[in-house]
């Protein structure tokens, strides 16, 4: 299924006094560049959750944030600078007794000085705090990719619409690539009668002057090759997985051959086609922008 690079999912789990809060979120970019953050003491498993997310999302600047929160004893540890606390109460008797000071809440102010005490989390093993977020996070996955396969079945089904304009105009430049040889020897012929008026004319210098001419504008081949290249458009529109780098070659390869087809041709209204679908290619090329 065709997905868009554009997505955003949001995922939550709790269990045994610990909640994790997930959010994805993407935007085009040529590659698969996935960023992660998350607690610094969750660092060891990052390998890990890229991974698991690497099984859902092939392209695209992808940002995941993830949030712990613990409402557990066992997760934190209040630590005590012993040594730093005796220097602070020394230093405040001194200043007390010194200066005649009054200070009728010595724990508290010591309290309040910085690495007095420390809060800790506590590690915790990586096996279960990884199955705890597991949840959250396919859960923010899902609604994620979800959001991403909705958003692709819309731009697969514009840029359909679109090959069918591509085939009409490319059947429009077929048709008239067909006559513009005959119409050049009539020119022609015009062209030698006003000028030479009753003198005969070499009807054998004059087809193989058309021929010439036929054989310089003739863009058969061109014509050939962007229908291909639609038809496989079309197929890989079709197809699962990753299609937005084949895609975006078709399309220049689509645009090369409206380029050869309006400088081979010669004629204004093929030239006139050909501007109409490189406008169309255009389209389409914008679109691609957006997809896996």
């Amino acid at each position: 299924m065709i997905k868009s690079m554009t997505g955003f999912g949001k995922g939550e789990n709790e269990a045994d006094g610990r909640r994790f809060t997930v959010e994805i979120k993407s935007v085009n970019h040529r590659y698969n560049d996935i960023n992660i953050k998350l607690p610094r003491f969750m660092n060891s498993l990052e390998d890990r959750i890229r991974k698991h997310l690497s099984q859902k999302i092939s392209r695209g600047k992808t940002d995941v944030y993830i949030n712990f929160e613990t409402f557990s004893q066992q997760d934190v540890s209040v630590r005590l600078n012993e040594e730093l606390a005796k220097v602070i109460v020394e230093k405040i008797n001194h200043l007390r007794d010194t200066y005649s000071l009054k200070s009728e809440n010595t724990l508290d102010l010591v309290a309040r000085f910085p690495d007095v005490l420390t809060i800790e989390n506590v590690e915790e093993n990586e096996e279960i705090m990884y199955n705890i977020l597991l949840p959250a996070l396919d859960s923010a996955l899902k609604q994620f990719v979800d959001m991403r396969e909705r958003e692709g079945a819309a731009l697969k089904a514009d840029i359909l619409k679109k090959c069918a304009k591509l085939k009409e105009i490319t059947g429009n430049i077929s048709e008239r690539s067909a006559v513009v040889p005959e119409e050049y020897r009539q020119k022609l012929r015009s062209r030698i009668d006003e000028l030479l008026g009753e003198v005969p004319v070499d009807e054998q210098r004059l087809s193989q002057e058309v021929l010439v001419f036929a054989d310089r504008c003739c863009i058969d081949e061109e014509i050939t090759r962007l229908y291909s290249h639609i038809s496989q458009l079309e197929d890989i529109l079709e197809s699962d997985g990753a299609v937005g780098r084949k895609l975006d070659f078709l399309v220049q390869e689509l645009n090369r051959e409206a380029n050869t087809s309006a400088s081979k041709s010669g004629d204004i209204a093929i030239t006139q086609s050909a501007i109409e679908l490189k406008s169309e290619i255009e389209k389409i090329r914008e679109q691609i922008q957006n997809i896996e």
